[in-house]
């Protein structure tokens, strides 16, 4: 199985690839109880400085359903109408990357997958690594070809609120909360209600990277994940976070860790905490 991540190293032996197709994710995440928006996007910062050929993308905008209120994944036709715009098509490698953690990165490379791409990886340590590394930068803003993008759902990469309602009936889900503890105990929350869904695990994303925002070692999270009770092999494994993007963090390290059978809740808290018909549960 193809690593979800690449090294600077590798980004940039293969910088000049014909097929390959570089994106970029800036910006910054808010906390809780800063009023919102709490996701803020840096074109800005992308148009002053980026790694070579890389094409911008605004994830709260441009992969997200207009109107969403939980910025659920974009439509079949509003992905592809984008991915054919920046010249991506289904047959390019493509490489993502952010300056937090790999958290829109990892939302995007998400996005891809769901929609039938599996050629597309994450570049690990981001933006921040590669400028401490002294690696090349630029302010030219590649321009490609429009391409043809068909879109093929892959709907088991996908939970729904009504699947996880299931799941909590039936208890063969395995849900894991990557968000803070403090959110998980229902003390802060970006939603109307606070707290997580019942028998989920808290596993934060931020104990699952280093310093520098790489991924820790597949050891390491095993031996973190073993800690919690989370369980590697099990059949039916639901992330989610407060608007499906930090949980992105936290599925790729579970599948360096030799996971399988991730699903990410896209609407997660935001949705969740919102619905009066869902069951909340809160911790001391």
């Amino acid at each position: 199985m193809q690593s979800p991540l690449v090294t600077t190293a590798w980004l940039e032996a293969h910088l000049d690839d014909e097929n390959l197709r570089l994106v970029e994710l800036r910006g910054s995440v808010l906390p809780p109880t800063a009023p919102p928006p709490h996701y803020v996007t840096d074109r800005e910062g992308y148009l002053a400085s980026h790694i070579p050929n890389a094409i911008f993308v605004d994830w709260q905008v441009d992969i997200v359903e207009p109107g969403s209120p939980s910025n659920d994944i974009a439509s079949p036709e509003r992905f592809s109408a984008l991915m054919s715009r920046l010249g991506i098509g289904n047959d390019h490698a493509v490489v993502v990357y952010d300056n937090i953690s790999s958290m829109f990165a990892g939302r995007m490379r998400w996005a891809m997958r769901y929609y039938g791409h599996d050629d597309v990886r994450v570049l690990d340590g981001g933006w921040g690594l590669w400028l401490a590394e002294g690696r090349p930068v630029s302010s030219a803003v590649p321009q490609y070809e429009p391409t043809a993008f068909v879109t093929k759902e892959v709907p088991e990469l996908k939970a729904t609120a009504d699947e996880i309602l299931d799941g909590l009936a039936s208890g063969n889900m395995q849900l894991i909360d990557v968000r803070s503890p403090a959110e998980y105990a229902g003390e802060s929350s970006r939603a109307k209600v606070g707290g997580h869904i019942p028998t989920a695990i808290n596993a934060p994303w931020n104990a699952m990277v280093n310093e520098d925002l790489t991924v820790k070692s597949a050891p390491e999270i095993q031996e973190h994940l073993a800690d919690l009770g989370i369980k590697l092999d099990a059949d039916n494994t639901v992330l989610y976070c407060n608007s499906g993007v930090s949980a992105n963090v936290g599925m790729i390290a579970m599948e360096i860790a030799g996971a399988k059978n991730l699903r990410l809740y896209d609407g997660s808290w935001t949705e969740w905490g919102n619905l009066p018909e869902t069951p909340k549960a809160t911790s001391a």
